[in-house]
């Protein structure tokens, strides 16, 4: 993947640490971060003489550390679990980075392979160079030099750089195509896809990758936004769920306390999509991320939330009611998608069906219930479940209706939005569970239009329901053991390992 021949004439390396087997995963794991901690600190050392000293005439060098396993028999292993095994003998690696955040989910993980197949895991370097970008965990030291044209020139001569040859989906998305005797991926993600994404998060988001929590609210109305930290809030002052802290654009930090005021400076821009975190022990609590309006939006940030391997991610938003029996804020659960976003029609084409996840919809129905108070029968008065069509246009309204009305009808869909689909499958194809509970804002197709009047009674009325029902369909999630909420549904015939 990266070609040896140098231009300059040598290349300066940290000691070369070679594979060792490993049947503790916590001793496997401290192997990983003390790795990617030497050889990060090496080209930050590297770069720092190359800003105080100028150009040394050597490269400066260091590789992501690499897990990996062999495995020479077809193992038996419980077919309910879909991850923690392989399924074929082989050698299956995964690159790794910023194992410390990571510390958990590379537990489970390891813990997992070290279970099913009783063989031992193997810690080393891999050949995959760290970018000196990706060597600053925030990025912001390097991006203030590399503005300068000069020197960021002379710098890719000294320093490796992100490669976007190596920075791509083709192990999610199910083309990866390995050469003779290559070894199998052992994870959905690469080194360098993650670490491109946690960078993009902090610059999306105004928070840090660590803030994130396993269970995800995804919205674009700021009534959200206000509702979720007002609730946040009042629940650390009432010491309630067993939250801690909430973060907030810009990494301000609320603790329980008398005063609750969050610690930093507000931001003096909004980022563009902003995230709230309510933290809970081992990222068990819940991150709000307002996506703003429309489909590109919701891949963008999927795309990058999905490196973090959450738990579960629900849409919560407005939609059109489509049909005559529907009323102003009504609830409306997704159980299928009409794909008309096409944001992801390159990745996932839309011939492949998104399927309800049960899990998810059992839990979401439960959480209507739960806040609402009502029940079986009566539940049918407020909600209803069908297919959610996603456009990408959203005046579709102003087109000649008769094709867009036939084709909805055909169908069957009972709600039209622009993010839904894209967060579905988004979760489908990288294997985060997902959900959709939207909410009936407006009914064009027999003239009840959104208008600014109606507009701020509906919200008024409908988000602070609508929120808790959310919230509440993620506690429910969490309550459920890991191995079920991760459906076997969302694996392909060849998968990885790592959830």
């Amino acid at each position: 993947m990266y070609d040896s021949d140098d231009s300059l004439s040598s290349t300066l390396l940290p000691a070369v640490i070679p594979f060792a087997s490993y049947t503790d995963a916590r001793q496997a794991v401290r192997r990983l971060v003390e790795i990617y901690d030497r050889n990060t600190a090496f080209i930050r050392d590297g770069f720092a003489n190359y800003l105080s000293q100028g150009p040394s005439g050597r490269r400066v060098r260091a590789y992501y550390p690499a897990l990996r396993i062999r495995v020479s028999t077809y193992q038996e292993v419980d077919s309910r679990l879909s991850y923690g095994h392989v399924v074929e003998p082989g050698m299956y690696v995964t690159t790794v980075t910023q194992p410390s955040l990571y510390y958990d989910y590379l537990l489970e993980q390891i813990s997992l392979l070290l279970r099913n197949h009783g063989v031992p895991v193997e810690v080393g370097e891999s050949d995959m160079p760290i970018p000196v970008h990706f060597s600053f965990v925030d990025g912001k030291y390097v991006e203030g030099v590399y503005s300068d044209s000069l020197l960021g020139e002379a710098m890719r001569d000294h320093f490796d750089v992100p490669d976007l040859a190596v920075t791509d989906d083709a192990i999610v998305n199910g083309t990866w195509i390995g050469k003779h005797g290559e070894a199998q991926p052992l994870a959905p993600f690469t080194a360098p896809r993650i670490d491109y994404s946690l960078h993009r998060l902090q610059h999306y988001t105004a928070t840090a990758p660590e803030h994130f929590q396993n269970f995800v609210l995804f919205t674009n109305y700021q009534f959200y936004v206000d509702e979720f930290c007002n609730w946040a809030r009042d629940t650390l002052a009432r010491g309630e769920g067993g939250y801690t802290a909430l973060v907030e654009p810009g990494n301000r930090i609320t603790v329980p306390g008398p005063s609750q005021q969050p610690s930093g400076m507000p931001l003096s821009r909004i980022p563009q999509m902003p995230s709230y975190h309510l933290v809970r022990e081992g990222h068990g609590g819940i991150t709000l991320i307002n996506i703003g309006i429309g489909p590109a939006n919701a891949k963008t940030i999927t795309d990058h939330v999905a490196v973090l391997r959450p738990s579960a991610w629900l849409m919560l938003g407005h939609c059109a009611g489509l049909r005559t029996t529907q009323r102003l804020g009504d609830y409306v659960l997704a159980h299928g998608y009409v794909r008309q976003d096409h944001v992801l029609d390159d990745d996932l084409p839309i011939w492949v069906p998104v399927p309800p996840l049960a899990e998810i919809q059992v839990a979401l129905e439960q959480a209507v219930a739960d806040v609402s108070g009502l029940s079986g029968w009566e539940l049918k008065r407020i909600m209803r479940t069908g297919t959610v069509a996603s456009t990408d246009n959203r005046n579709w309204e102003l087109r000649d209706n008769a094709e867009p009305v036939r084709q909805l009808s055909q169908s069957r869909a009972i709600a039209m939005d622009m993010e839904s689909a894209a967060i579905a499958a988004n979760g489908f194809r990288f294997r985060v569970p997902y959900g959709t509970l939207l909410c009936v804002s407006d009914k064009p197709l027999h003239g009840e239009l959104k208008l600014p009047g109606m507009a701020s009674d509906f919200y008024r009325k409908q988000v602070g329901q609508h929120l808790q029902i959310g919230i509440r369909a993620l506690e429910l999630l969490r309550d459920m053991p890991r191995e079920r909420l991760h459906s076997r549904k969302l694996r392909s015939f060849i998968e990885t390992a790592f959830k």
